[in-house]
């Protein structure tokens, strides 16, 4: 137990005097990947290492550990960002047929100015809200796939959807009558 708290206490030291040039590191390999964070990759790297102190054996160079384990996720999370489907023009389909599911009519034609509130509306939501939204909505992965991808139940993943497509619907309503008022006047 006492070899456990020594390798904990290692850990926890090099997170905190390393956390700037790790999170340096991580910015260097995904500056082309807005939709990830730095400090994201860390965080898990760090969380699954110290719940696991318990089960590995001793590290002899904890840096080159470390950084080979954020190495590693970072390879992780750019082959899952490449298995995605290309959103620019996959992406206006989708808008349309997302706007469809929020609005009561549907032969009804989607103006730009619908899509784009429609865009900034998704751009605004929460982060676990807006990344269920694109992950099952825009690319295409069913709950299990994404339950997978981030580790949060298939439950958790629906729930967090339905909440953001009420915000989007309320947000949409008040474009719509924000629009009737301008056209009365």
């Amino acid at each position: 137990m006492a070899k456990n708290t020594k390798m904990n206490y290692k850990l926890a030291q090099f997170f905190q005097t390393e956390y700037g040039a790790l999170r340096a590191y991580v910015n260097s390999r995904i500056a082309d990947s807005t939709d990830r964070d730095a400090e994201d990759i860390i965080q898990d790297v760090a969380l699954k290492l110290f719940s696991r102190v318990d089960h590995i054996t001793p590290i002899n160079n904890i840096a080159a550990f470390v950084y080979s384990s954020v190495r590693n996720k970072i390879i992780d999370v750019m082959r899952a960002k490449k298995a995605r489907v290309d959103l620019d023009e996959e992406f206006r389909k989708r808008l349309a047929e997302f706007a469809g599911l929020l609005q009561d009519h549907t032969e009804m034609e989607y103006t730009e100015t619908v899509k784009a509130s429609l865009k900034e509306a998704i751009r605004n939501l929460k982060p676990i809200y807006r990344d269920v939204i694109l992950a099952i909505d825009f690319e295409g992965l069913t709950y299990k796939e994404f339950s997978l991808e981030t580790g949060i139940s298939a439950g958790t993943l629906m729930s967090r959807r339905h909440r953001a497509l009420s915000i989007l619907f309320k947000e949409l309503q008040k474009t719509e009558n924000s629009n009737n008022k301008t056209k009365t006047e």
